[in-house]
């Protein structure tokens, strides 16, 4: 027996075996993997100390056993890991110690030890389960004949109660066996769960061989009472499927078949199983009529694939999914959820206790004076003198948790930290430079392109939406250029444009007759010279009207006072815009909404133990589960995207009509966007193959960094992988992920002629590194700065509710005696800006176990004995350590005005590392929030 620890250590070690005599077998119950009869022998012992007859027989048996292992067999020892909840109620610790005293006395949890050769197991088991009935002693003998690919033997694991330790959460069990002489090396492990409620198991180590066997597992194993199926953990090795041993070719096809279930019935919550659906979960139109939204994802709305739920269809929408509302939870399966870890940060705090409680107390406490800011103290008495709460408020025990924990709160007092981008200079939000700055090196520096020709054109219907042909004409630039010529500036690639004009322009009439919404259409031309950037010209369209198809103005800066007052508010539609296609465009759709697809993808064609699956699963932590948590709560009908951003209903519309016009997967490769857009050019010299055409490009030159090295991990992985001929092309695994990717996690995009092949290992290695890239570095930088750019409502407005005031409107007389007030309302209310500071807090906070880019080689030495592969990830991470000292010391380079200088915040976003909270730098391995 042994004894249950709470250690880290001992499973890194090889244990010493105890004396013969106490290798009892453990008993085990058929596994639904294999073929097997088990002719069973039953003997009830009474209690006391003399041994009856069957008692002494059941021991012969046992010695003949050892006797045989000792001839022939091998005793092995397997060393199971679980992991505790951290926080339990009452009930749970009863039901926790109960657990504990079953997989003590051998009846929790069994494991089936599984070869990698190919035989005929005929394993004799010889097993003893432990019952305390009555004070007496039933004995189970099984012998059993088990029909598997490879050989088997099956036991219980064993221990006893825990005892208290450093670490009270872990705790070990071991399980002994004998197998044959012949067994070979073990290649998986079977794992049936007894207990009343699913277990976390971590690893087993089995020791015995040459060297300890590793399974890395990490896995929710559910209740057999819930799912009669055990599970299957495979040994910490990889094999392409042509080199998979013959005893595991037939549980590794299994396995996949498993997870992918058959597209029926409603997911329950403890099972994993990986499907695919249309966005038909976002509105509620049983609650409400106006709640109702399209389904995203088919001809009329293109849209990725989400994963499939399988829940009943409302019952006024038969195309509408019903929805579970929150606290209730959305089904991913099982491994996808976050980790205890990871649910106190947000229960406790972050994203579940804003989306929960903290969003509906604010509206209770603002509901009667939900009004618009009308000077910017308003706004700096957000970060200086609180928010006063009711009286009371606190006496709940929920509510001072919430208060104390997720915000800094002291007595009925509710505080935002400052914003970084206010925290040096209150102003820098007003000066050009610092809107151009942000465009560089804000949290969405991926929409500025070069200014190629002109006029500009709009690609859209002149039919309906008037003239191609942009307001913004060769001499209007030509009079911000001080003397140069616009051919000049073109040639010199010195002109910039950040265009939004037919993304929005087909929703801006609908978007308007929302309340409290107004916007335009809009396109912002940039002049890049002397090493700075800044705008000299905006473009706000409207919908043609019968009275005028041309329905666009044009803004400047100006030098009068009213003139510069117009220019504050055209940057401050200009911003909203950029804010919207941030959020519902770069950040949800390119990063969370496309990346799910390759997710379930890899899940369901992708073994456990092939490569690819190894090297891609660190990137897909907690993507689903916090995509799940959108649908439910920001991104539905009437949750806070819709609430506080310009397109309001509309917004999910918008990201699906960029999903149609603009997203390519070729074009997610960072050097490939940067080509697109005009920003770089050629150079197989430089970091990523590409050279910057603006040098000072905080993003792009650190995100370069990033880049290359992610592409040289994956080249020298796919390399090692796939160094045969056509080692590619003939993997059926890797070929159906890849098929299944185009033609099922996209299928409105399956027939778009630009989806990379797959035969090469160039092919497979620039598709790694751009998901690898999308989910990591990608991600980070433009989530992470949201709080840090837009917790000052003034510098990143969500929406602006008031159009520009025109000479002769009432508005503008008003405007010319206050125009600060006209500025201020035209903002989001208190309550919009309150919700919105509150979720993008929550989104740019890292959790206490986020896992980062350069901590892959400790993750993969726990899934992988490859010494080459680990050598790689070692490599990888010394790169990484270099990028963030190359990062550091370009903050620190006065030449480079967009992260140095007087009140400027240095660029951190993609520095590698991160402690835990609000920190603007760090880069997760997956999108994890």
């Amino acid at each position: 027996m042994l004894t249950a620890q709470a250690s880290h250590t001992t499973l890194r070690r090889r244990e010493p075996f105890p004396a013969a005599a106490h290798q009892l077998r453990l008993a085990g119950k058929p596994s639904t993997l294999a073929m097997l009869r088990r002719p069973v022998i039953r003997a009830v012992i009474s209690s006391g100390d003399s041994k009856t007859g069957v008692e002494k027989a059941a021991e012969k048996a046992v010695e003949s056993d050892l006797s045989s292992a000792k001839s022939g067999g091998v005793s092995v020892r397997a060393v199971i890991r679980i992991r505790k909840k951290m926080k339990e109620r009452l009930l749970e610790k009863i039901e926790d110690q109960w657990d504990s005293f079953l997989n003590g006395i051998g009846r929790g949890i069994s494991l089936q030890l599984i070869s990698q050769e190919a035989h005929l197991g005929i394993v004799l088991d010889v097993s003893l389960s432990f019952y305390l009935l009555n004070a007496a002693l039933l004995t189970f003998f099984v012998p059993t004949q088990m029909f598997f690919s490879g050989k088997s033997d099956e036991t219980f694991v064993r221990g006893w109660l825990p005892r208290l330790s450093d670490n009270p959460y872990v705790v070990e069990y071991g399980a002994d066996m004998v197998v044959p002489s012949d067994f070979g090396q073990p290649g998986a492990v079977v794992v049936t769960n007894f207990h009343e409620k699913e277990v976390f198991l971590m690893e087993i180590v089995v020791h015995g061989f040459k060297e300890p066997v590793f399974f890395t597992a990490d896995t929710w194993i559910h209740s057999r009472n819930d799912n009669p199926e055990s599970r299957i953990i495979f040994k910490n090795q990889a094999y392409l499927p042509s080199e998979t041993p013959p005893g595991l070719k037939n549980i590794r096809n299994e396995e996949l078949l498993r997870v992918r279930g058959n597209g029926k019935g409603v997911r329950k919550l403890h099972e994993r199983i990986y499907d695919y659906a249309v966005y038909n979960d976002l509105g509620s139109p049983d609650k409400d009529e106006e709640l109702a939204r399209p389904v995203l994802g088919g001809e009329e709305r293109l849209y990725p694939r989400r994963c499939r739920t399988g829940r009943r269809p409302s019952l006024t929408d038969p195309d509408t999914e019903s929805r579970i509302e929150k606290p209730d939870p959305v089904y991913v399966p099982r491994d996808e959820t976050f980790e205890e870890v990871k649910q106190s940060t947000f229960s406790a705090g972050r994203l579940k206790a804003v989306l929960h409680n903290l969003i509906p107390l604010i509206v209770s406490t603002l509901a009667d004076s939900d009004i618009p800011f009308t000077n910017f103290s308003d706004i700096d008495d957000l970060y200086n003198d609180d928010i006063l709460l009711p009286k009371g408020a606190k006496k709940t025990h929920l509510l001072a948790n919430l208060m104390d924990q997720v915000l800094n709160v002291g007595d009925n007092l509710l505080k935002y930290e400052i914003p970084a981008i206010i925290r040096r200079d209150r102003f820098s939000w007003l000066r050009d430079n610092e809107f151009a700055r942000q465009t560089l090196a804000g949290v969405n520096p991926v929409n500025i392109e070069l200014l190629k020709e002109l006029p500009i054109l709009s690609k859209l219907d002149p039919e309906i939406y008037g003239p191609p042909e942009s307001a913004i004409t060769k001499e209007i630039i030509t009079r911000e250029l001080n003397g140069i010529s616009v051919e000049d500036a073109i040639e010199k690639k010195k002109l910039f444009i950040i265009d939004y004009h037919d993304l929005l322009l087909p929703f801006v009439e609908k978007m308007n007759e929302l309340p409290d919404r107004k916007a335009y259409a809009s396109r912002t031309v940039f002049f890049f010279d002397d090493g700075i950037l800044r705008p000299i010209v905006i473009e706000l369209s409207l919908p043609p009207t019968s009275s005028s198809k041309r329905n666009k103005k044009i803004y400047t800066h100006g030098h009068g006072a009213t003139t510069s007052w117009i220019w504050k508010l055209a940057k401050a539609h200009v911003c909203s815009n950029d804010a919207g296609a941030h959020q519902l465009v770069n950040h949800w759709l390119r990063t969370h909404a496309c990346t799910e697809p390759y997710i379930i993808a890899t899940n369901r064609q992708l073994s456990a133990m092939h490569p690819i699956y190894k090297l891609l699963h660190p990137h897909m932590r907690y993507t689903m589960e916090i995509n799940a948590l959108a649908r439910q709560s920001l991104i539905n009908g009437g949750g806070v995207i819709e609430a506080c951003f310009s397109p309001g209903k509309y917004a999910m519309e918008i990201s699906s009509a960029a999903y149609e016009s603009l997203w390519q997967f070729d074009r997610e490769a960072l050097p490939a966007d940067l080509l697109h857009r005009g920003m770089a050019v050629e150079d197989p010299t430089a970091p990523g193959g590409v050279k910057l055409l603006i040098e000072d490009y905080p993003y792009a030159a650190d995100a370069l960094l990033i880049w290359a090295a992610i592409q040289e991990l994956v080249e020298s992985y796919v390399e090692h992988y796939y160094s045969e001929p056509n080692s590619i092309s003939s993997d059926v695994e890797l070929q159906a992920w890849w098929d299944e990717i185009k033609n099922v996690g996209h299928h409105d995009k399956r027939n778009e002629t630009w989806w990379p092949n797959l035969n090469t290992q160039d092919d497979l290695s620039s598709i790694l590194t751009t998901m690898i890239w999308t989910a990591s570095g990608q991600h980070a930088a433009i989530n992470f700065g949201q709080y840090p750019f837009g917790g000052y409502v003034p510098n990143r407005p969500t929406l602006m509710r008031k159009l520009i005031p025109q000479p002769g409107d009432h508005e503008y007389e008003r405007f010319l005696h206050n125009p600060e007030y006209t500025f201020l309302t035209s903002l989001p209310t208190q309550l919009q800006a309150t919700k919105v500071m509150a979720v993008q807090d929550s989104l740019s906070t890292h959790s206490p176990d986020e896992e980062y880019l350069h901590q892959l080689d400790q993750i993969h030495r726990l899934s992988s004995n490859d010494p080459v592969v680990q050598k790689f990830f070692e490599n990888f991470s010394v790169q990484l350590e270099e990028v963030e000292r190359i990062i550091n010391l370009r903050n620190k380079n006065i030449e480079l005005t967009n992260r140095t200088g007087a009140g400027v915040p240095p660029y951190e976003l993609l520095l590698p590392t991160s402690p835990p909270g609000v920190t603007g730098r760090g880069i997760p391995n997956s999108i994890s929030i």
